[in-house]
């Protein structure tokens, strides 16, 4: 049997203290899978004393996480310590240059330095592996680096928060407001005190900017993402979206267009009978198109301790089960140097069907005056209707205002805003429209 495999783990929160425990319960399990002993000799952790329900006797204790990366007790070190930049970055990059494969499970880490972390890992001939990084326990790293290598993806999207997906579902399905929902969120544990980076879809653009990287073989490029996140969704929306046959899901989306790649992140409609709009609550899905297997759609959990510690464990198997030696695969699929720069789509050129809510004055002339405006812009509408809903027909009299829904055929963004802007010149707005995409 090969030497034991000696991991030094950064970070003992949630994830960490989860993959200490399932390394220690799944020992016998996993030494026969992987044909050698998988052992943590180290950990680095700020509270020594926290109470985190594992033993932790054994191991060799470090306050800074780049002297255990550097330390030569460890083969693999583990970083889940979290974050783009100080610790978590110093560290990973101090295992590379000590000649430490790497496992890591920080999506923001990844998606502002994945191309310089992939390059290092093999010009040093080391696996970097970061499967936990992107939707928790689906193995979507591993499905579109490896199982996926004869196809050409065409798109990648899917829901890659799970807090957002279970605002959306409670506004669904109990009729309540974002803002109620956040808070019950905030209570059950599934949204931060300062939710911005999940609700405004920023968690959502980093996962997305790993994924465009391996389907498309381009350098990560976060900062080339159009994000959008749910905050301005309201009750109406969902309704609306609902009698129209649609659900409202925020989607993280790449695909190829005659303008370079698309990343985009934002709210859409999407048909009940596809399998993304089955995804409730806090589950993650990502769907791939590709051209010899279609369209390929996994879901299972995107968060949480033993889920992401399961994916983590993998990424820890699969260091194990390989050799000095023999030739790693690339982190990114393709070797880093070959990565080509990332040319961005224009957004605005982004083609599809949109629905559109508009509140404006309750006067003759108006509806005419909206759809000769889309008409100018050479927008085609599947549907143009007065929306009001019975319990907003007190309302509607009171302040003699209404809604107007439209649904979009096939057409592009910037039409859809050079209209908008035309009907707010008009003065028929009482306030700022909503335009959600809708994704078939």
């Amino acid at each position: 049997m090969a030497e034991p495999l000696r991991l030094g783990v950064a970070g003992l929160g949630t994830v960490g203290a989860s993959l200490v425990r399932i390394l220690a319960e799944k020992h016998n399990f996993l030494t026969d899978r992987c044909g050698r002993v998988i052992e943590v000799v180290a950990v680095c952790a700020r509270d020594r004393s926290r109470e985190r329900s594992v033993d932790l006797s054994a191991m060799k204790w470090f306050d800074d996480a780049v002297a255990l990366a550097r330390d030569p007790a460890i083969d693999v070190f583990v970083e889940l310590i979290g974050g783009d930049s100080g610790p978590a970055h110093d560290s990973v990059v101090a295992a590379l240059d000590a000649g430490k494969h790497v496992v890591t499970a920080n999506k923001a880490l990844l998606a502002r330095h994945g191309t310089e972390l992939a390059m290092k890992a093999e010009q040093n001939g080391l696996i970097l592996n970061f499967e936990a990084a992107v939707a928790g326990g689906i193995p979507i790293i591993k499905t579109m680096r490896e199982a996926l290598t004869a196809n050409s993806v065409n798109r990648v999207f899917g829901i890659l928060n799970g807090t957002c997906n279970y605002i959306l579902t409670r506004m669904e399905r109990e009729g309540i407001s974002y803002d109620d929902c956040l808070a019950e969120a905030q209570r059950l544990g599934y949204a931060e005190a300062d939710p911005t980076f999940d609700v405004e879809g920023f968690d959502t653009a980093h996962k997305l900017a790993i994924l465009t990287s391996i389907a498309f073989g381009t350098k990560v490029a976060v900062d080339e993402i159009y994000v959008e996140g749910i905050s301005n969704i309201t009750p109406a929306d969902i309704q609306a979206a609902y009698d129209l046959g649609y659900r409202i899901k925020l989607l993280g989306v790449a695909q190829k267009t005659d303008t370079g790649i698309e990343q985009r992140v934002h709210p859409t409609m999407v048909p009940f009978d596809s399998a993304i709009a089955q995804i409730h609550d806090v589950t993650n899905a990502v769907a791939i198109d590709g051209d010899i297997v279609g369209q390929l759609v996994l879901s299972g959990p995107g968060a949480g301790g033993d889920a992401t510690a399961s994916a983590v464990a993998g990424d820890i198997a699969d260091i194990a089960k390989s050799r000095p030696g023999q030739q790693y695969a690339p982190a990114f699929g393709a070797p880093a140097a070959q990565l080509a720069p990332y040319r961005q789509a224009r957004m605005r050129a982004h083609a599809g069907g949109y629905f559109i809510r508009i509140n404006v004055h309750d006067r003759i002339g108006v509806i005419a005056s909206v759809a000769t405006r889309m008409a100018n812009e050479n927008i085609s509408l599947a549907s143009i209707v007065q929306h009001t809903p019975a319990k907003q027909e007190a309302a509607k009299k009171q302040d003699d205002h209404q809604t107007i829904i439209m649904v979009t055929h096939k057409t592009t963004e910037l039409a859809i805003r050079n209209a908008l802007e035309k009907i707010g010149e008009d003065g028929h707005l009482v306030s700022a429209p909503q335009m959600i995409r809708i994704e078939n």
